[in-house]
């Protein structure tokens, strides 16, 4: 059994208008208030908007369905759109630095203070809603692009809420210092899940196993039909963007026919793919007493 692919790219569309209404009213902080904090925080809405185009031609290129070119489908093409956004999120976390190391070494008064922070604090909770919003999407359509664009906005709610503060201190202390230093420290927590995204995308790209959570639905389906003295073996699982698949060898009883273990195979299917989501399913059917029925694929 196969699934269809989902068109997500609305999600994409909503993150694209979202990433430039937030630069622009962050670039309009920085501008009024001249802070650092302000300025490394926009440059991060920069990548914002070059990721949420990307996240739109990942989802686009996804949602097409197999053809002569590619069997399985397009849907890595959101973990090739995962790496992108997760390393755009380490660039920009070194630009915040570089640009709070030179502030560091020459410092400069604040100006219109309240009215930056204003206009940041708006552009945070657009950014913090639209971003929520993304990720339980990407949960809920199981979309590693979605997911990650909307980590991707969170992590631009962190750099705002530390700036915000920083600005805020800075205008109350007069320690010029700490505009650029807590610049530093949120551009350190962003490189974290920067880099946490890109190897979550790794490891969808080299076809890593199924969740324990879903591989023990697969076995509760194949342990019912085993108790009625069905053989599975060779049992092998991927998943690539929101399609998962599973491969396995069902050995029946030799003198059955065709169309008897055909029967069982779409049987063994239809649960297996009730019990887990968007399952793409192949059996390999062979009789149970031949010898070389048991012979698993290599796996070294």
């Amino acid at each position: 059994m196969t699934t269809r692919p989902r068109d997500l790219t609305r999600f994409a569309l909503l993150s694209i208008a979202t990433a430039v209404a937030v630069f622009a009213l962050k670039l309009v902080a920085w501008w009024v208030t001249g802070s650092v904090g302000l300025l490394s925080d926009a440059l991060e809405s920069i990548v914002n908007v070059v990721a949420a185009v990307g996240a739109f031609v990942a989802l686009r290129v996804a949602a097409k369905p197999a053809d002569a070119g590619h069997n399985f489908g397009h849907t890595k093409a959101e973990y090739f759109s995962a790496v992108f956004e997760g390393v755009l999120i380490v660039v920009a976390a070194v630009i915040i630095v570089v640009s709070a190391i030179d502030r560091l070494l020459n410092p400069r008064e604040l100006e219109d203070v309240g009215l930056g922070l204003g206009i940041s604090i708006g552009a945070t909770a657009l950014n913090g809603a639209v971003g929520l919003f993304l990720i339980r999407a990407g949960r809920k359509h199981r979309s590693l692009t979605l997911e990650a664009d909307g980590k991707h906005l969170m992590t631009d709610v962190a750099t705002t809420v530390g700036v915000v503060i920083a600005v805020f201190l800075v205008a109350w202390t007069g320690w010029l210092p700490l505009d650029p230093l807590i610049a530093i420290a949120v551009a350190i927590n962003i490189m974290v899940v920067g880099f946490g995204l890109v190897r979550r995308s790794g490891a969808g790209l080299m076809d890593s196993a199924l969740p324990d959570e879903q591989r023990a639905a697969i076995d509760a389906v194949l342990d019912r039909h085993r108790a009625e003295g069905i053989v599975f073996h060779d049992v092998r699982t991927r998943e690539a963007g929101h399609e998962r698949f599973v491969q396995l060898h069902m050995l029946v009883p030799g003198d059955w026919s065709v169309q008897r273990a055909h029967d069982l195979a779409e049987v063994v299917e239809g649960e297996l793919h009730d019990a887990v989501a968007d399952l793409n399913v192949t059996t390999h059917i062979e009789p149970v007493n031949d010898p070389r029925a048991y012979e698993d694929w290599r796996l070294d």
